[in-house]
C-alpha cells in the first residue's frame, strides 16, 4: 500500500520503519533536520532496534517536508504528531493534528485518516463533523520511549476504534508488524478507544505513585522498602513489574494524559484520578525534603533524562526536583551527556563525570549507575531494582 506517516518521533518514526518492509512508505516531518537524519538512514532518537532498521536497504521509506509529496495518493495516512498538554485549557493541544487532517483532505480526501497521538475523549467525533468524512480513526499506540520498535513488533494489544471495514483493514496492517501470531485485537468504537488509551495510563501512573509512597512510608519509619515491595509483589494479583521507586513518574504520556483524564471528569465523581495526579507533586516535594535534611551545599543532578535509554527531558521529574531545590537557594548542577548547552534550567551543566562527582556533595540519581559505584557515600537514589 501507499502509506503516509505525518510526525518522525519515537512513535511515528517506529510505526514508519516497520511499515516500509512491506509497503511504500512516505515519513512527513516539519523538522528539516530531522528528515535529514533518516533521509541518510540514522535515527534522530535512542532506540536501540531503530539503527539497524534504517540501515535495512530494502525499505520503501522516503522522508520528506513536503506535504504535498508526502500525502499524494496515499492510501492511509497515520499521525503521530505531539500533542501537548495546555494547562491553561485543561486539553490536549490538537493542532497539529488538525493541520496534518486538513493538508490530508485537501491532497488526498480519499485517505483513511490514523490518529496515533494521544487525544481528548470523544475528538475523533468531532473531527469527523468538522471535517465531513467519517475516514479518520483513532488507533492508541502503548509504546515505550527507548523501546518503541520493540513494541511494535510485539504488542501488548492491537486497539483500533472502528468497527467496520476500515478498523479491520487498519488492525491488518498494524498485525503486518507485529512478530506476535498470537497478538489480542480490539475493535471498538472511536470514543471508546480514546478511553481505553487514557484509563491505560493513568492506571500505569497510579502504580508508579502508589509504590513510590510505599517507599515514602518506610523512608519515613525507617523501613527496608525492598524488603516490603519484594513481599508485596509476591502475590501474583499485584506481581513484581513496574514496582520500582523513582522520583515520580514522568516522561511525555504519564503526566499529560492522567491530567487530560482528570479534566474529563470535570462534572464526574472521581477521587483516585485526582488523587494520582497529586500523588506525584507530593512525591516530589516529599524526595527534596529529604535531599533538603542533608544540608548540601551543591546538589548534582545526574541525568535529566526521565529514564535510562531515553533521550528525552520533556515533563522529567527530575526538572520539578530542580526547580524545587532552586527555591530552597540551593546550588544545583547537572551532568546530562545529551545536553549541548553549557545551562539548563539556571544550572551549570557538566559533561566531564569525574569533574562533576568531585564538585557535588550529594548526587541526586532517579536511575543509578554503575559509574556512581565509586561514591555510594554521595548518592541520594530510590532505585532499588535497576529497572525504569
Amino acid at each position: 500500500m501507499k502509506i503516509a506517516v505525518a510526525g518522525l518521533g519515537y512513535v511515528g518514526l517506529s510505526l514508519a520503519c516497520l511499515l516500509a518492509k512491506r509497503n511504500d512508505v512516505s515519513a512527513f516531518d516539519i523538522d528539516q533536520k530531522r528528515v535529514n537524519l533518516i533521509r541518510n538512514r540514522k535515527s534522530p532518537i535512542i532506540d536501540d532496534d531503530l539503527p539497524a532498521l534504517l540501515e535495512d536497504e530494502s525499505l520503501l521509506l522516503n522522508p520528506t517536508t513536503e506535504e504535498e509529496h508526502a500525502f499524494h495518493e496515499a492510501e492511509i495516512v497515520f499521525i503521530a504528531t505531539p500533542t501537548n498538554y495546555d494547562p491553561e485549557t485543561n486539553e490536549f493541544d490538537t493542532s497539529s493534528i488538525e493541520q496534518v487532517i486538513e493538508s490530508t483532505v485537501k491532497i488526498c480526501p480519499k485517505a483513511l485518516i490514523v490518529i496515533k497521538s494521544t487525544i481528548p475523549v470523544g475528538y475523533t467525533q468531532t473531527l469527523r463533523k468538522l471535517f465531513h468524512t467519517k475516514r479518520i480513526i483513532f488507533s492508541p499506540e502503548f509504546l515505550r520511549e527507548g523501546c518503541a520498535v520493540r513494541d511494535n513488533r510485539f504488542p501488548s494489544r492491537i486497539v483500533v476504534g472502528d468497527t467496520g471495514p476500515n478498523g479491520s483493514l487498519v488492525a491488518e496492517r498494524l498485525k503486518e508488524i507485529s512478530e506476535r501470531c498470537d497478538v489480542p485485537v480490539c475493535l471498538t468504537d472511536s470514543t471508546e478507544a480514546e478511553a481505553i488509551k487514557l484509563f491505560s495510563n493513568t492506571y500505569l501512573a497510579m502504580r508508579v505513585a502508589f509504590f513510590n509512597e510505599v517507599d515514602t512510608y518506610a523512608l519515613s519509619n525507617n523501613l527496608n522498602t525492598r524488603q516490603v515491595i519484594d513481599a508485596v509483589s509476591l502475590d501474583p494479583r499485584i506481581g513484581s513489574h513496574y514496582n520500582n521507586p523513582s522520583f515520580g513518574y514522568g516522561g511525555y504520556c504519564l503526566p499529560k494524559d492522567t491530567k487530560q483524564l482528570l479534566a474529563s471528569y470535570s462534572d464526574i465523581p472521581q477521587d483516585m484520578i485526582a488523587a494520582t495526579v497529586q500523588a506525584n507533586k507530593t512525591r516530589k516535594k516529599f524526595i527534596v525534603s529529604q535531599i533538603i535534611a542533608r544540608s548540601p551545599n551543591i546538589v548534582g543532578i545526574y541525568r535529566v533524562t526521565m529514564k535510562s535509554g531515553s533521550d528525552n527531558f520533556r515533563s522529567s521529574s527530575a526538572n520539578d526536583i530542580i526547580s524545587r531545590l532552586k527555591r530552597h537557594g540551593v546550588e544545583v548542577i547537572i551532568f546530562e551527556p545529551f545536553m549541548t548547552n553549557r545551562i539548563y534550567m539556571g544550572c551549570a551543566v557538566i559533561n566531564d563525570l569525574e569533574k562533576f562527582k568531585k564538585k557535588a556533595d550529594i548526587i541526586v540519581a532517579n536511575r543509578n549507575h554503575a559509574s556512581l559505584a565509586d561514591i555510594p557515600e554521595k548518592i541520594f537514589t530510590r532505585d532499588l531494582f535497576g529497572e525504569n
